[in-house]
C-alpha cells in the first residue's frame, strides 16, 4: 500500500469537514507531522506480518502509517464521528475499526489477534489502557506508545528512581520497557502544553510463583504509603505489621525497605511468600495507590 500521510492542512480540513473540534475530555491531540509518523512506525520495529493495535486513531494520521507497514490494523476509537470517518481516510481492506472504549474492550474482539500495540494514547488514560490491553491480548509481542513525557519517564523507570512507582512495576510485569525519545508539542493540533515521550516495550514472561492479581495488590499497598517501610505499608494487606514482617523475611526482602527499591520479581516473591506464613487476615489495602493511573 502506498504511504500517503496527513499534514497540518489536511488534518484541519478533515476536522472541519467532519465538524470535529478536539476535546480535552477525550484527550484528543491530533498528530499532523508526517515525519513524526514515520519515526513512530520505524521505532516500533514492525514486521510485515504484524497485526497492529492502535488506540485513539483520531483523524487517521498514524493509522495511515501503520496500514502501510503491517498486514492488519485494529483501530479502537471511542468517538463515533471519528470512528465512522476513519475508513474513508484510510481506505485499506486490512483495517478494522472498533467503536469502543479501550478500557473496556475485550481481547476476543480482535481477529486476527494483535501482535503490536502502537498508539498515540490519550494522556488522561494512558497507563490503564496499556495495562488493560496487555492483560486482554496475550498475543502482543511488544509495542510503542506515545504518552505525556512525565508518564513515559514513570513507565520506563527502574527501582531506586524518584519516579519509579505503580506504573513502572505493573508494566514491568508484562514487558521490558525503554525510552524511545521525545516528541515536541508542535507536531500536534491543538498544541499541548507538555512534551510527549515514546515508550517502547518488549513482552517477556512474568515472574513465576505468584498470580498477577496478588502481585498487583502488593504493589498497590506498597506505593499507597510509599514513604513508609514495607513492614508498615503492607500491614493492611498482610493482616498486621508483624505478619507483614514475617512475609517479607520469608521473601528475602528487608522489612525496612521501601517499595521504590524493589523489582517486580521481589514484589512477586512477597506475594508468593504470604502462602507460607501462617496467621493473619489477608486483604487488599484500603488505601489507594498514589499513582496507579498516572
Amino acid at each position: 500500500m502506498a504511504e500517503t500521510l496527513l499534514g497540518p492542512a489536511e488534518i484541519r480540513e478533515l476536522a472541519a469537514r467532519l465538524g470535529v473540534a478536539p476535546t480535552k475530555k477525550l484527550g484528543q491531540n491530533f498528530l499532523h507531522d508526517p515525519n513524526t509518523i514515520r519515526r513512530i512506525v520505524a521505532a516500533a520495529g514492525l514486521r510485515p506480518d504484524d497485526v497492529a493495535l492502535e488506540v485513539g486513531p483520531g483523524l487517521g494520521s498514524l493509522t495511515l502509517g501503520l496500514a502501510a507497514a503491517v498486514r492488519h490494523v485494529h483501530a479502537v476509537e471511542i468517538d463515533p464521528t471519528l470512528a465512522r470517518a476513519l475508513p474513508e481516510t484510510v481506505t485499506a481492506p486490512h483495517l478494522t475499526v472498533h467503536l469502543s472504549d479501550a478500557l473496556r474492550i475485550r481481547g476476543d474482539a480482535f481477529d486476527p489477534a494483535p501482535t503490536m500495540l502502537v498508539a498515540n494514547l490519550p494522556y488522561n488514560v494512558a497507563v490503564p489502557v496499556v495495562l488493560h490491553l496487555l492483560a486482554e491480548s496475550p498475543t502482543l509481542r511488544g509495542g510503542l506508545v506515545m504518552v505525556q513525557k512525565e508518564v513515559a519517564d514513570r513507565l520506563v523507570a527502574g527501582p531506586g528512581s524518584k519516579v519509579y512507582g505503580v506504573p513502572s512495576v505493573k508494566l514491568a510485569w508484562y514487558a521490558e520497557a525503554r525510552s524511545a525519545g521525545k516528541v515536541p508539542p508542535a507536531v500536534f493540533w491543538p498544541v499541548p502544553n507538555v512534551d510527549s515521550g515514546l515508550v517502547a516495550f518488549s513482552k517477556r514472561e512474568p515472574p513465576a510463583g505468584a498470580d498477577r492479581t496478588d502481585v498487583f495488590a502488593v504493589v498497590d499497598a506498597a506505593f499507597a504509603q510509599r514513604r513508609k517501610t514495607l513492614r508498615a505499608a503492607l500491614a493492611g494487606w498482610a493482616g498486621g505489621p508483624d505478619r507483614a514482617e514475617s512475609v517479607l523475611r520469608a521473601a528475602g526482602v528487608s522489612p525496612q525497605a521501601r517499595g521504590e527499591a524493589l523489582t517486580v520479581g521481589e514484589f512477586a516473591a512477597i506475594a508468593a511468600a504470604r502462602l507460607s506464613v501462617p496467621g493473619g487476615k489477608l486483604s487488599r489495602s484500603d488505601a489507594q495507590p498514589e499513582e496507579a493511573d498516572s
